[in-house]
């Protein structure tokens, strides 16, 4: 049911920006300033795709309580209400984008863009191997979509709505909680700078190949203070932050956007944003208050120490968890992912905040250069 009323909801949205589209006989003619939104990544912007691959309950978000908020239902979304990439959506003007996994995401909608995101995947295809949908495979759906819309639009008109729209990712944090939570040899064989050398390749190659392809707007968060998540605070003795996964969050921090500095370079009409995902959620955490938060360290939803035991929804192994009465209140609403609250703030500053969150453009910049 909550598939059908997602659809119904989109459908609702699509209708109301399409109307404004003039036709071309049998084929859409977009607005000359048009764009479409793709996006990239693991459960900070996944809207529901992995409700539709076989993976497992843990790696899944589609029961309740999460949703209960913005959607009163689940949808697949790891919050309360929703994330990111939805606000972003409507601050660009386009509906509320569909997983590319979604029965009925195809066609006509393809051209206000869609959502590649799979929660739990990584830059790496072992982060996620097998049970997830890894960003290689993210890109190779774009492919598909570039395609659909050469025979929906025609090459030029597909190539043109390509080059304006942007591609926003959310990918590496997974590959490095891997690396210090699972016991996957291949990503503990290397050092630290080895390890992030290899994360930021192949994000790299991912955005070369979108490129390729016709992309020429991309946008990033970049990896946040993974180490001091209380699901991951409740794993370590004494409940402190893992300080090495830390670690490795600043050094993926400082050396990709060198990488993404040496690709304008290299491409022609590269244009790129990068999101201080790390500053801002550290902001709220530390000091909750400052931004009309009250809890910053507790999850809202789950059990244990900082309600972090990975047990929200009781479909994990633990049937057993708590849930704050005011959802609100607080930034984080599982043991990793934040509160439709704090979605709003983070993308809120991803769409306009300057220099200080956003290099070397922000959101709405990207969109409209």
């Amino acid at each position: 049911m909550g598939s059908l009323r997602v659809f119904m909801y989109f459908m609702v949205s699509y209708a109301i920006v399409s109307s404004q589209m003039p036709c071309c006989q049998s084929k859409i003619c977009l607005p000359e300033k048009q764009s479409a939104l793709f996006i990239f990544g693991d459960s900070l912007f996944d809207v529901g795709n992995n409700n539709y691959i076989n993976t497992t309950t843990s790696a899944q978000a589609n029961y309740e309580p999460y949703g209960e908020t913005y959607f009163k239902y689940p949808t697949g979304r790891y919050s309360d209400g929703r994330v990111i990439p939805d606000f972003i959506a409507e601050y660009a003007k386009l509906p509320l984008l569909l997983p590319y996994l979604h029965p009925a995401s195809s066609l006509d909608n393809y051209i206000f863009g869609v959502n590649f995101a799979s929660g739990g995947s990584g830059a790496l295809v072992e982060t996620s191997e097998g049970i997830l949908v890894d960003l290689k495979t993210q890109v190779r759906y774009y492919k598909n979509v570039r395609d659909v819309l050469r025979k929906k639009l025609g090459n030029e008109e597909a190539k043109s709505l390509l080059s304006r729209s942007v591609n926003l990712f959310s990918v590496g944090s997974n590959d490095y909680g891997a690396r210090f939570v699972s016991n996957i040899s291949v990503l503990q064989r290397y050092s630290k700078h080895q390890f992030v050398d290899i994360v930021i390749g192949n994000i790299t190659e991912a955005i070369k190949d979108i490129y390729n392809l016709g992309g020429r707007k991309f946008a990033f968060v970049n990896i946040g203070p993974i180490g001091c998540t209380p699901g991951i605070r409740f794993q370590v003795k004494g409940y402190e932050c893992n300080e090495e996964m830390t670690e490795s969050a600043r050094l993926h921090n400082v050396e990709f956007p060198r990488m993404l500095q040496k690709l304008k370079k290299q491409l022609v009409g590269f244009k790129y944003s990068v999101f201080d995902f790390y500053s801002s959620l550290s902001q709220l955490m530390n000091n909750p208050s400052k931004y009309a938060f009250k809890e910053g360290q507790v999850a809202c939803c789950g059990g244990g120490a900082y309600r972090a035991d990975n047990s929200c929804g009781g479909k994990r192994g633990i049937e057993k968890y708590e849930l704050c009465e005011s959802v609100n209140d607080y930034v984080f609403f599982d043991s990793l992912h934040p509160t439709d609250m704090a979605n709003q703030y983070f993308s809120n500053l991803m769409w306009s905040a300057n220099l200080s969150f956003n290099k070397p453009y922000n959101m709405k910049q990207l969109f409209e250069i």
